[in-house]
């Protein structure tokens, strides 16, 4: 039976690498400590060392290693042969969700782009988790390294639109990997430049000094015109080692499925506050990311300054 009960959830999307299953562990482990129930649904059929307790895994159904083995398919042909295998599968999906009703669920997706522009299976799955009154959010999770190359911004901010239009969910766009970002070079901009994708026409012109893109001004004009018409993407930063990263990257993710406005948990007037003022907790959580990154490139210069 679908079950009255409404159940909650994150489907955790993004390219290979982004970091969705470093994100799962450390959600249920942030969850579990304020005392809410969650299990984590492995739906990656290549996903093999899984660091959290899993509750419902995909392995049991199909693998990725299978599927290329019997049907001489490579990675890609193989893994949408296995999101097509549990689609046509859902009745044991149901019977395997059925021993996870009343928890929170975190859905751990494959890591192939093509699943969540173009590829229906996926989608359908997320439909038809909806029906058995899943209220589900999609958290797609973004390398911040990308950050420090507009080329890269660019094609990545065209990526969460696609992905955003397609998956047909309530979507938060988080920029993964936060406490790495000073390995990858210094940031063009202010960081809330990115995670509140502001003005793109300095992007252009940041490009336009690079001998390669000059070449493609007009195309990139054409396509943050795109990306500013739709103004829908937007960035939370998450550094999964700091508590107050992972508090706000999930107050967003509950505002977006709506479980911050049922009874679930105690309803504090401190919770309903950060629910009502979304927006000036976005700007502090960027603010927050935004001071520790300043004062780490401020220690390196005194470093240098000392090692000379």
């Amino acid at each position: 039976s679908k079950g009255s009960l409404l159940a909650f959830g994150q489907v955790v999307i993004g390219p290979p690498g982004s970091g969705k299953t470093t994100y799962c562990h450390g959600m249920q482990e942030f969850m579990s400590r304020i005392g809410r129930k969650v299990s984590v649904v492995n739906l990656d059929p290549a996903n093999e060392v899984m660091p959290y307790q899993c509750a419902v895994d995909i392995a049991e159904l199909i693998t990725l290693p299978d599927v290329m083995e019997n049907l001489k398919l490579g990675p890609n042909g193989g893994l949408i042969y296995c999101m097509e295998y549990l689609e046509a599968n859902f009745d044991w999906l149901q019977e395997k969700l059925a021993a996870c009703r009343g928890h929170y669920c975190l859905f751990d997706c494959p890591g192939q782009v093509e699943l969540y522009t173009h590829h229906d299976a996926l989608k359908n799955v997320f439909a038809q988790l909806a029906k058995w009154n899943f209220r589900l959010a999609a958290v797609h999770l973004v390398d911040s390294h990308y950050c420090t190359d507009p080329g890269k911004f660019i094609s990545v901010l065209c990526t969460s639109l696609a992905t955003m239009l397609h998956v047909e969910l309530p979507h938060v766009n988080v920029l993964s990997k936060m406490d790495l970002i000073e390995q990858y070079g210094k940031l063009a901009f202010n960081l809330d430049y990115y995670t509140e994708v502001l003005d793109l026409s300095y992007l252009v012109d940041h490009l336009a000094s690079d001998p390669f893109f000059r070449n493609y001004r007009r195309l990139n004009e054409k396509l943050v015109e795109v990306i500013e018409d739709y103004s829908l993407v937007s960035f939370v930063p998450l550094n999964v080692q700091d508590k107050e990263s992972m508090r706000q990257v999930m107050q967003a993710v509950d505002k977006a499925n709506g479980y911050s406005f049922g009874d679930q948990e105690h309803r504090s007037l401190e919770a309903l506050m950060s629910a009502a003022v979304g927006a000036d907790f976005h700007f502090a959580s960027t603010l927050a990311v935004q001071e520790k990154y300043v004062e780490s490139q401020d220690k390196a210069v005194e470093e240098e300054v000392m090692d000379l």
